[in-house]
Formats: C-alpha cells, sequence, structure tokens
C-alpha cells in the first residue's frame, strides 16, 4: 500500500494523537476504536489489516502496552515512503511515523498523570477524589468493549460474516471474565487455530 503524505498531515496525525493521549484512560488500547477511525477509515493511510495487525502482533509481545501505537506509526510511515521493500527511504519515513505516533500519545498524558496522581495523592481522603475514581471504572469498561467490538468486527472477508471469530471473541472474554486461566494459555490457543486455518 502506497500513500502520500504532506508536512501537515505529519502535523495532524501528531495532533491527533496528542488529543488520544488526553482520552487514554486506563491506557491507549481504550482509544483504538478512534484510531481505527481516523487512519482506517478516514484516511485510508492504513488498511483494516494492517492496523489489527499492529494492535495483535503489540499485545502479543512482550513490554509496554502502548507498542502497538508505535506499529500503527511505523506501518503508516512505511505506508508513505512505498512499503518495507522501497528502501532506506521508507524506513525512515517508518521512524517519522514512530516517533510522532509514540510521542504524541506519551507526551500529554505522562505530563498529567505525573501532577494528577501527586494531587490525588495530596487530597486522598476528599470526598471528590474518591466519587472521581469510582466513577472512572464503568468508563473504562465501556472504552475496553468499544476496543473489543472495533478488533473483532474488523475480521471478515467478503460479505459473509465471520459467525466462528464472533464466537471465538466471546468464548474468550467468558473465560478471562470467569476463570483464572493464564492469558498466555488463550493466545497459544489463538496460534493453534490460526495454524489450523480457523481464524
Amino acid at each position: 500500500m502506497t500513500i502520500v503524505m504532506h508536512w501537515h498531515d505529519w502535523l495532524a496525525l501528531f495532533g491527533q494523537y496528542l488529543m488520544l493521549s488526553l482520552l487514554s484512560i486506563s491506557g491507549a488500547i481504550t482509544t483504538v476504536p478512534d484510531m481505527q477511525r481516523y487512519l482506517v477509515a478516514q484516511h485510508g493511510w492504513l488498511t483494516d489489516a494492517q492496523f489489527s495487525s499492529s494492535v495483535a502482533i503489540a499485545q502479543a509481545a512482550p513490554g509496554p502496552n502502548v507498542l502497538f501505537v508505535a506499529l500503527m506509526g511505523w506501518n503508516v510511515g512505511l505506508n508513505a515512503g512505498g512499503g518495507i521493500g522501497a528502501g532506506p527511504h521508507a524506513w525512515l519515513l517508518g521512524l517519522l511515523g514512530l516517533a510522532i505516533t509514540m510521542i504524541g500519545i506519551m507526551l500529554p498524558s505522562t505530563t498529567l498523570t505525573y501532577f494528577a496522581t501527586r494531587w490525588g495523592h495530596r487530597n486522598r481522603e476528599r470526598r471528590g477524589v474518591r466519587a472521581f475514581k469510582q466513577g472512572m471504572a464503568p468508563v473504562v469498561v465501556g472504552l475496553l468493549i468499544a476496543t473489543g467490538w472495533v478488533l473483532a468486527s474488523g475480521n471478515h472477508s467478503g460479505d459473509a460474516p465471520a459467525w466462528h471469530l464472533w464466537l471465538l471473541t466471546g468464548v474468550s472474554a467468558f473465560i478471562v471474565w470467569r476463570t483464572r486461566i493464564h492469558l498466555l494459555w488463550l493466545l497459544g490457543a489463538g496460534a493453534v487455530l490460526g495454524a489450523l486455518a480457523f481464524v
């Protein structure tokens, strides 16, 4: 996939991730639906497959949860440079995309978190602070459900609904909710199902 990006597109991408950073309640993963809307649906800078793969690969890899943002930026940059085989120019644009998205997603939320945590710790016994913490729980759950919906709905081919993928998503969610099975076992099961061409 090859796209054309001008300096104002890179600036808009940076601004989008700055805004998403302030909405990333309980982690950047909760902003995946808006990232998908912006990168795939609105601008066409990534395909659905690139988007879903960026999230899946980063979540399976050890390290911080936010790595999928770096992969998305990397893929946008590679697409702007003509693809991974286009040479050093594409790799440099990939690094530019990686830097833009990571700085954009990390800078505001890190700064806000630092100052808000210091203030919240000093005022932890206040009724408003306690109410805020309790009120954020349903917001986080709703954002995580929206993220799961976006990731699951991107996995279909043609016009046929991928009922088996929706079933697998529902079963996985139920297992995580009701059991204490380690997530690595579910990832392994997903790998086996993928190898058997079920997903």
